[in-house]
C-alpha cells in the first residue's frame, strides 16, 4: 500500500484546508496510539534492524536480551516490524512478557510481526518516535541502519535536553557501533557535545550488565513498580 501522506507533509504549505485536515489526521493518529497503549504498562524499548534475518548472532543476542528485560516485568515495546523487532517481540514471547509494536506505514507495507500481544500503525515516523519513547523507562539500541540511529539520536537528544529523565541507554554492539563511538568521541573533542554527555549511554554486549543497569536505573531509581494496571473505562469503549 502505497501512503503519500508523508510526501505530501513535507510538499511545503497547502491550502488551509488541506492544512487543518492534516492538523487532525495527525491528532487521531495520536490519539488512537495513546488510546491503544494505555494499558501495556512500563516499557523498554528495543530499536534495531528490519534486515538481519533468524540465523544471524544479532537476532539471536536481541532474542535474549529481551527475554531478560521482559523477565523484570516489563513490557517489550518496538516498531513491530522484521528482523531485530521481531527477534525482540519474540524474546519477550519466549518468558512469557508482553509485547507490543508502533508499525509504520511504508510504500512497500512493513507488516507486524507474529510475536506481537498488540500493534498500532502509525501514518508518521515522528508520531511512532513519540510512542516509543513515551512509554519506556529504558532505551535499548541494537544494531541498524538510519532508521535505528534516528531514533537512539532522538532519545539521546531527549534526555541531554532534559525533556525527559534520564532513562538508561544501552548501545548492543561494540563492533558494530565502533565507528559511530569514534565520532561521538570526535564531538566531544570539538565541544559539540558536552563533557559528560558521553555518559548519557552504555556500550555492552552483555547482557547481564544491562540488566543490571536496568534494574539500578530504571526501577530503583525512578521506584518503578512494572506492570502497573489502570482500570478501562467500559465508557470510552477502552480495553487492554
Amino acid at each position: 500500500m502505497t501512503n503519500t501522506t508523508e510526501i505530501q507533509f513535507l510538499d511545503g504549505p497547502h491550502s488551509r484546508l488541506k492544512e487543518l485536515k492534516f492538523a487532525f489526521q495527525t491528532m487521531l493518529d495520536i490519539i488512537r496510539g495513546l488510546r491503544a497503549l494505555h494499558f501495556v504498562g512500563p516499557c523498554i524499548t528495543v530499536f534495531g534492524s528490519a534486515r538481519y534475518k533468524e540465523d544471524h548472532p544479532y537476532y539471536q543476542l536481541t532474542r535474549k536480551a529481551a527475554a531478560e528485560f521482559a523477565k523484570l516485568g516489563f513490557t517489550i515495546i518496538t516498531g513491530g516490524g522484521p528482523g531485530l523487532m521481531e527477534a525482540a517481540n519474540r524474546g519477550a514471547k519466549d518468558v512469557g512478557g508482553y509485547s507490543v509494536g508502533c508499525n509504520i506505514q511504508l510504500p512497500v507495507e512493513q507488516k507486524p510481526n507474529p510475536y506481537l500481544d498488540k500493534w498500532v500503525y502509525m501514518r508518521h515516523f515522528f508520531i511512532r518516535k513519540v510512542l516509543l519513547v513515551k512509554y519506556s523507562f529504558a532505551f535499548v539500541v541494537m544494531p541498524g541502519g538510519y532508521g535505528t540511529l534516528d531514533e537512539y539520536f532522538e532519545a539521546l537528544t531527549l534526555i541531554q535536553t532534559h525533556k525527559i529523565k534520564n532513562f538508561p541507554i544501552i548501545i548492543f554492539g561494540k563492533d558494530y557501533h565502533k565507528e559511530l563511538l569514534e565520532h561521538i568521541a570526535v564531538m566531544k573533542r570539538d565541544g559539540t557535545i558536552g563533557a559528560g554527555d558521553d555518559n548519557y549511554y552504555l556500550v555492552t554486549d552483555d547482557i547481564s550488565e544491562a540488566t543490571a543497569l536496568i534494574t539500578e536505573k530504571s526501577i530503583r531509581q525512578f521506584g518503578l513498580k512494572p506492570k502497573r494496571k489502570y482500570k478501562p473505562f467500559s465508557w470510552l469503549f477502552e480495553h487492554r
